[in-house]
C-alpha cells in the first residue's frame, strides 16, 4: 500500500464528512433561528416537520466535525509526542493565527451584516451594535467567558476547536516529559489521553455546566484522535477494535447521539484509510475545503436574506420557502468566495508573521519574547469556548411556541445548540 494513497482517501471521507456536517449546521440554523423556517413551515406540514427535525437534530453534525478533527490531530501531533523541537506555545500560537485570521474577517463581516439586517427587521438573532470590547473579546476567543454577547452564531465552536487542539498539546507536552523519566512515552501519552477522554465521556460530557470548555468535548474529540493513531500502529485492527468497545461502553453508561455520531465517524474514518474503497469527488473535496469558510459566513448571509423577506413578504410562506433556499445557495457562494479570497489568502501571510515573532523571540531570549511577543500566550491555553446561553429561547407570536419547545428538546438531548444571540443579563 503506497504512502499516498492512504494520505488521499483519508482526505476524501474527512472531507465529504465536513461537506455533509458543514450544511446541516447551515440548514440547522435555519430552521432554528428563523424567521424564515417560522413563517415557511405554513407551507406544508411535511416542511413544518423538516424544519423541526432540522432544528431538533441537525445540531449533532457538530460531533462529526469533533471526530474528523480529533482524527487531522493525529496526523501531526503522535502518540510519541510533540514534534522534535516543537515548542508548545509555538504549537499552539501558530493554530491561533490560522484560526484567527479568517475569524476576525468574518467577525468584521458579522457585524456589518447585522447592522444591514437591523434596519429591515427587529428579531432575537440580531445582538445589538458591539462595543470595542466585545469586538477584541471574540477576537482572543473569550466573549462568552467575559459575558459578552455572541456576534454571530457558531463562534463558540471556532474558540473549542482551537481549546481542543491547546489542550491536547499542553496533555502530550506534560505526559512526555514525564515519560521521558520513565523510558516509555508512548505509554504514558495514551494512558494521560485515555484518562482525559474517559472523564470527559462519563463525567464532563453528562453535565451542560461544563459545555464552555474543551472538558465537555474532549471524549468525542479524543475517538477521531484514537483512530487516527490506531491506523497508524503495528496493530491498526486490534487498536480500532478496542476503541470501538471503549465508545460503546460509554454509551451503555449514558447513551448520547452526540457520542454515538463521533464514535461512527471515527470508526469509518479509520477503516477507510486501511480499505481502499472509497474515491473522492470533487465536489466533496471543495465543500470540505470550504467548510471553515461555511461555518464563519453562513450565519451573517442568511441575516441578510432574512431581513429582506421581512422587509418585503413577511407573511407569505412562499416566498419565506423560497428565502430559506436563496440563504442556504447564497451561504455556500459566499463560503466559495471567502475560502478563495480570505482564508487561503490570509494563511500564509499569518504564517510569515508568525515566524518573524519567533525570530524575535530568538533575539531576544526565550524568556523575555513570550512576554513582548505573545503577552497573551497564556490567555490562549486557557481560552474558554463561547457559547449562547440555552436558557432564552423565548417564545414568540410568529413561531406559536417553537422557540421554547426547541430550547426544551435542546436541554433534554443534552447537546449545545443555539439560542437566540440576544441574552439576558
Amino acid at each position: 500500500m503506497g504512502s499516498a494513497a492512504p494520505s488521499v482517501r483519508r482526505l476524501a471521507l474527512a472531507d465529504a464528512v465536513k461537506a455533509v456536517a458543514a450544511q446541516l449546521i447551515v440548514l440547522h440554523h435555519l430552521a432554528w433561528y428563523g424567521p424564515l423556517s417560522d413563517v415557511a413551515a405554513h407551507l406544508s406540514p411535511l416542511l413544518e416537520h423538516g424544519f423541526d427535525w432540522l432544528a431538533g437534530y441537525g445540531r449533532y453534525a457538530v460531533a462529526a466535525f469533533l471526530a474528523v478533527a480529533g482524527f487531522l490531530a493525529a496526523q501531526g501531533l503522535s502518540l510519541r509526542g510533540l514534534p522534535a523541537g516543537a515548542a508548545p506555545l509555538r504549537l499552539i500560537g501558530r493554530r491561533y493565527l490560522r484560526l484567527a485570521g479568517p475569524y476576525a474577517v468574518a467577525l468584521l463581516l458579522a457585524i456589518v451584516c447585522a447592522a444591514l439586517a437591523r434596519r429591515w427587521m427587529a428579531h432575537d438573532s440580531i445582538g445589538a451594535a458591539p462595543t470595542l470590547g466585545q469586538f477584541l473579546a471574540h477576537l482572543f476567543l473569550l466573549h462568552d467567558l467575559l459575558g459578552y454577547e455572541a456576534l454571530s452564531a457558531g463562534v463558540w465552536y471556532v474558540a473549542i476547536d482551537f481549546q481542543l487542539y491547546a489542550l491536547l498539546v499542553a496533555l502530550l507536552w506534560a505526559s512526555g516529559w514525564l515519560g521521558r523519566r520513565l523510558a516509555s512515552a508512548e505509554s504514558v501519552n495514551l494512558a494521560a489521553v485515555a484518562a482525559l477522554a474517559t472523564a470527559s465521556l462519563l463525567v464532563f460530557n453528562r453535565d451542560a455546566g461544563w459545555d464552555v470548555t474543551a472538558l465537555y468535548f474532549f471524549g468525542s474529540y479524543a475517538l477521531g484522535l484514537g483512530s487516527g493513531w490506531a491506523v497508524r500502529s503495528a496493530h491498526p485492527w486490534r487498536f480500532l477494535l478496542l476503541l470501538g468497545v471503549a465508545g460503546a461502553l460509554a454509551l451503555s453508561f449514558d447513551f448520547r447521539i452526540r457520542i454515538a455520531v463521533a464514535l461512527l465517524v471515527a470508526l469509518l474514518l479509520g477503516i477507510a484509510q486501511l480499505r481502499p474503497r472509497m474515491p473522492g469527488g470533487k465536489l466533496p473535496a471543495l465543500l470540505g475545503q470550504t467548510s471553515y469558510a461555511l461555518f464563519l459566513v453562513h450565519f451573517p448571509v442568511c441575516l441578510l436574506v432574512s431581513a429582506a423577506c421581512q422587509r418585503f413578504a413577511p407573511h407569505t410562506p412562499l416566498w419565506n420557502a423560497l428565502g430559506v433556499l436563496a440563504a442556504w445557495l447564497a451561504s455556500n457562494a459566499a463560503a466559495l468566495l471567502f475560502h478563495r479570497f480570505v482564508e487561503v489568502r490570509l494563511g500564509p501571510l499569518l504564517s510569515a508573521l508568525l515566524q518573524e515573532l519567533f525570530r524575535h523571540r530568538g533575539r531576544q531570549g526565550a524568556a523575555g519574547a513570550c512576554r513582548t511577543s505573545f503577552p497573551s500566550c497564556a490567555a490562549f491555553a486557557r481560552s474558554a469556548a463561547a457559547r449562547p446561553d440555552r436558557g432564552d429561547a423565548r417564545a414568540t407570536a410568529a413561531t406559536g411556541g417553537r422557540w421554547w419547545h426547541r430550547a426544551t428538546a435542546a436541554r433534554a438531548g443534552g447537546i449545545r445548540s443555539p439560542a437566540p444571540l440576544r441574552l439576558p443579563r
